[in-house]
């Protein structure tokens, strides 16, 4: 059992029973994006108060599932040494929330809906090859997920703008 203060109340969390929900993905989506959002703008964001966003944080930092925040550098932004394209085949009308929970994956670099055989594809960077295949590993996870394909990245020859 782990305990988090939340002003002057101390709630119990239990981090094996805890599951995140829709909020909670957003919310995380949010601070990859940018860890230093004000709790006044990511209440605006997700439709909820300032408290309901300061209560859920503290919440995910009880429970495991918020870490840490860091800094990501300009140099650090482009040095995936493994870098990969998931394809994913989605059953039913679960892309939206599939996409809100890659989207709150470190490893994800970027997601793209698409037409034709595959209905969503996913930039992975990782450090290793076995960072990569966890990841990989934990998307085919995801409840929703019919059928994936991943193609390793071997040489980059024109990005950006």
């Amino acid at each position: 059992m782990i305990f988090a203060q939340i002003g002057d109340i101390l709630y119990k969390v239990d981090p094996d029973s805890f599951e995140m929900d829709d909020t909670d993905h957003r919310l995380i989506s949010i601070l990859r994006h940018d860890a230093r959002a004000s709790l006044s703008d990511l209440a605006i964001d997700l439709g909820i108060s300032r408290t309901t966003v300061r209560a859920r944080i503290e919440r995910l930092r009880a429970s495991g599932e918020i870490v840490g925040f860091s800094v990501v550098l300009r140099g650090d932004a482009g040095r995936d040494p493994v870098r990969g394209l998931m394809m994913l085949g989605i059953e039913g009308r679960g892309t939206d929330r599939i996409i809100r929970q890659l989207n709150g994956l470190s490893a994800v670099r970027a997601t793209h809906t698409t037409n034709g055989r595959w209905d969503v594809i996913v930039e992975i960077g990782t450090v290793t090859l076995e960072e990569l295949d966890k990841i990989l590993a934990q998307i085919r996870r995801f409840d929703g997920i019919a059928q994936s394909e991943t193609s390793l990245l071997l040489n980059t020859w024109k990005s950006g703008g």
